[in-house]
C-alpha cells in the first residue's frame, strides 16, 4: 500500500512539472508574438493629437492620449468583443474590448459610452464619444493596448506605438486610415470617385479657394472633418452645417464651404497655467473651463484648448 502511494505521489509531482514546462513554453511562445505583424491592419482609435506618450509620469503612464473636440467620435481599432463597459473614479466612462489576436485595448474617459459588456463589434464601429470623464484634465481620450489581457498593475500593458506607428506628441492621426500605413486606405477612398456619380470632382488641382465669408476646401485623401476644422479654426459641427453633411464621412475630391470662424485654439505648453493663458488670450479662466469642459485648473502640456477671441 506504501509503495502504491509513494507511486502515486511520484507521478503527480511529475505531472505537475510537466504542467509547468507547458505553460512556460506557452508563455514564452505569447512573449514572441511578432506585435507590428498582427495589428498591422488596426486603425487609430479617434482623429486628434497625439497629446502625451507611453511611459510619461514617472512611468506611470501606460497608454497615449488623443485630444480632439468634445463628443468626438472613439473607434474601435479592430473587431472583437468588449470586456467591460462601466464608469470608474480613475477611468471615468471606459470601454475593454479583447480582439482576436489576444490583446485587449482600453478606451478611457469618454462622455458616453455607446456599447455594452457582451457586445461584439467591428473594427472601426462607433463605440464611444470622447469626453472629460474621471481622473482627467481635459477632453482627451486615453487608449491602452494590453497583452493577453488588462490586469490592475498594468503588467501586460506596452506602448500603443508599437501596434499603431509613431504617435509623436504634437502628431495629427486620424480613425480612417491604418495606423503604420495609410497609403492603402488613402487610395481606396480616391477609387471611390470613379464610381460614385455623387462625388464633387475639383475644379483645379487647388485644395483651397478663397470665398467672400470663408473658404471652399477640395478634400484631399486621408482628410477628415476634424482635421479641417483644426486647420481652419472652426469646427465639425460648423461644417457640417454649412454643407449640409448628415453623417461624418467624407470623400476626395468633394469640396466644403469653411466659413470664417472668430474662434481659436491654444496649445498648452510645458508651465503653462489657465491664469496665464487667459492673460495672453484676452479672455477668462472661468471661460476657458466652460469652453472645455474642465472640472478643474489641471493642464497638462501639448493638450489643445479652445479658446474664445474678442
Amino acid at each position: 500500500m506504501r509503495d502504491y502511494i509513494k507511486r502515486f505521489l511520484i507521478a503527480g509531482i511529475m505531472a505537475f512539472f510537466i504542467s509547468l514546462l507547458f505553460l512556460g513554453g506557452k508563455s514564452i511562445q505569447a512573449q514572441t508574438v511578432n506585435i507590428e505583424e498582427v495589428t498591422a491592419h488596426w486603425i487609430w482609435p479617434s482623429d486628434g493629437v497625439i497629446t502625451d506618450g507611453f511611459g510619461t509620469r514617472q512611468g506611470n503612464h501606460k497608454g497615449i492620449d488623443i485630444a480632439a473636440e468634445f463628443k468626438s467620435p472613439i473607434y474601435s481599432v479592430d473587431n472583437g468583443v468588449v470586456t467591460k463597459s462601466y464608469y470608474s473614479y480613475s477611468y471615468g466612462h471606459v470601454i475593454f474590448i479583447s480582439h482576436e489576436n489576444g490583446f485587449e485595448t482600453v478606451y478611457a474617459h469618454l462622455n458616453k459610452r455607446l456599447v455594452t459588456e457582451g457586445q461584439p463589434v467591428k473594427q472601426g464601429e462607433k463605440i464611444g464619444q470622447m469626453g472629460n470623464t474621471g481622473d482627467s484634465s481635459g477632453v482627451h481620450l486615453h487608449f491602452e493596448v494590453h497583452q493577453n489581457k488588462w490586469t490592475y498593475g498594468k503588467e501586460n500593458a506596452f506602448d500603443p506605438a508599437v501596434a499603431l506607428g509613431e504617435a509623436e506628441v504634437g502628431q495629427s492621426v486620424y480613425a480612417a486610415s491604418a495606423g503604420r500605413d495609410s497609403r492603402s486606405t488613402m487610395e481606396a477612398a480616391a477609387g471611390l470617385k470613379s464610381q460614385d456619380p455623387n462625388i464633387y470632382e475639383p475644379t483645379d488641382n487647388k485644395t483651397e479657394q478663397k470665398s467672400v465669408d470663408g473658404i471652399i476646401h477640395t478634400v484631399s485623401p486621408g482628410e477628415t472633418l476634424w482635421s479641417i476644422s483644426q486647420k481652419y479654426d472652426s469646427t465639425v459641427e460648423v461644417i457640417k452645417s454649412e454643407n449640409d453633411v448628415k453623417g461624418s464621412q467624407i470623400i476626395p475630391g468633394q469640396q466644403l464651404f469653411v466659413k470664417k470662424n472668430d474662434s481659436k485654439q491654444y496649445i498648452v505648453s510645458a508651465g503653462d497655467t489657465l491664469v496665464h493663458i487667459a492673460a495672453k488670450t484676452n479672455t477668462s479662466v472661468k471661460e476657458l473651463k466652460a469652453l472645455n469642459e474642465l472640472k478643474s485648473d489641471r493642464i497638462h502640456p501639448q493638450q489643445i484648448l479652445k479658446i474664445s477671441q474678442n
